[in-house]
C-alpha cells in the first residue's frame, strides 16, 4: 500500500486555470497507474482563481474514500471566522491536519500569534505540517524556512505533533536532528525534486535519505509524499523502491507511519 500525505490541487501554470475537478481526474489518474491508494490534498496558504479554498476542496472531496484534506492557514490573514469554520470541519472529521507556510509567508513557527493555531490542533488530535527549506517561488524568505525553528514549537508544544515538509531540504541534518530530538516532530520526503529524478539527483538524495535514517535511527518518524503536481508521482515511488533499506522499514514510510499519524482507515482502502 501507498500513501501520499502531500499533494496538491493548485494550478502551478498562472497561465491557465484548471478546474478542482480536472486536477481531481489527474490526481487520482496517477494514484492508479501508481498504485496510491490514499493521497492528502494539502490547501494553499492564500485563495485565487489557481488556488482553491479548503472549503472548496472539501466539497469536492467529501465523498471520496481515497481522499483526505489538510487546511492550509494564512499566518498573515487567518480571521477569528476561520478558526471557527476550521473547528467545525476538525470536528466533524473533514480535515486531517492543518498546514502553515513559512518562508512563502515572513514568519517564524514560534510566533506567538500562532498557539490558537496550535491549540486548535491538540485538542483535536491532528497534525501541523510546516513547508519547511527551500520555496518554489523565489520571492520565498527562506530564513523563515529553515527547520531549526520548528524546534522551540516541538518543545514549547509538546502534546502537538508535527510534521516538517520536504525534510527541510537542503537544510536535511538539521531536520534529522529536530526529528530525532523531538518525539512529536516527523518529517515528510516530498518536494525535493521538480518533475523526475534525473538518475546523478536520485543517487544523491539516495545517500542523504539513507543518512538521514540511520541518523535517526527510527524510520516510524519519516512519512513518504511527493508534493504532486509539483513532482513526479511515478519518479518518486521509484526513488523510494530504491532505497537500501528492509522490505519493512519501506512499508512504514509509504503508508503505515502515515495511517497512525493521521488517523487513516486502511480498511476502508482496500
Amino acid at each position: 500500500m501507498i500513501i501520499d500525505v502531500h499533494t496538491h490541487l493548485n494550478n502551478y501554470h498562472e497561465e491557465r486555470v484548471v478546474s478542482i475537478q480536472d486536477c481531481l481526474d489527474k490526481l487520482h489518474a496517477d494514484m492508479k497507474a501508481n498504485n496510491v491508494a490514499c493521497s492528502l490534498v494539502l490547501t494553499s496558504y492564500k485563495v485565487t482563481e489557481h488556488r482553491p479554498s479548503t472549503t472548496s476542496v472539501i466539497e469536492a472531496t467529501r465523498h471520496m474514500k481515497d481522499i483526505f484534506v489538510v487546511a492550509g492557514i494564512s499566518y498573515l490573514n487567518y480571521t477569528e471566522k476561520d478558526l471557527r469554520e476550521l473547528s467545525a470541519y476538525l470536528r466533524d472529521g473533514l480535515v486531517k491536519g492543518l498546514k502553515l507556510y513559512p518562508g512563502y509567508e515572513p514568519f517564524y513557527p514560534y510566533d506567538k500569534r500562532l498557539k490558537v493555531v496550535y491549540d486548535l490542533a491538540i485538542e483535536y488530535d491532528v497534525p501541523v505540517m510546516f513547508h519547511s527549506g527551500d520555496t518554489y517561488a523565489p520571492q520565498g524568505k527562506v530564513r523563515f524556512s529553515h527547520p531549526l525553528h520548528i524546534d522551540d514549537v516541538a518543545v514549547d508544544y509538546p502534546e502537538l505533533k508535527i510534521v516538517i515538509c520536504h525534510v527541510g531540504n537542503p537544510w536535511i541534518i538539521d531536520c534529522m536532528e529536530v526529528v530525532y530530538k523531538n518525539a512529536n516532530v516527523y518529517a515528510d520526503i516530498s518536494g525535493l525534486v521538480l518533475g523526475e529524478f534525473s538518475d546523478q539527483f536520485e543517487r544523491y538524495m539516495k545517500a542523504k535519505l539513507e543518512e538521514m535514517i540511520l541518523f535517526t535511527g527510527n524510520p516510524r518518524k519519516l512519512l513518504f509524499g511527493t508534493d504532486w503536481p509539483i513532482c513526479s508521482m511515478s519518479s518518486y515511488i521509484k526513488f523510494m523502491k530504491g532505497l537500501d533499506l528492509s522490505d519493512e522499514k519501506k512499508e512504514m514510510m509509504m503508508w503505515r507511519n502515515a495511517a497512525e499519524l493521521f488517523k487513516i482507515d486502511v480498511d476502508s482502502l482496500k
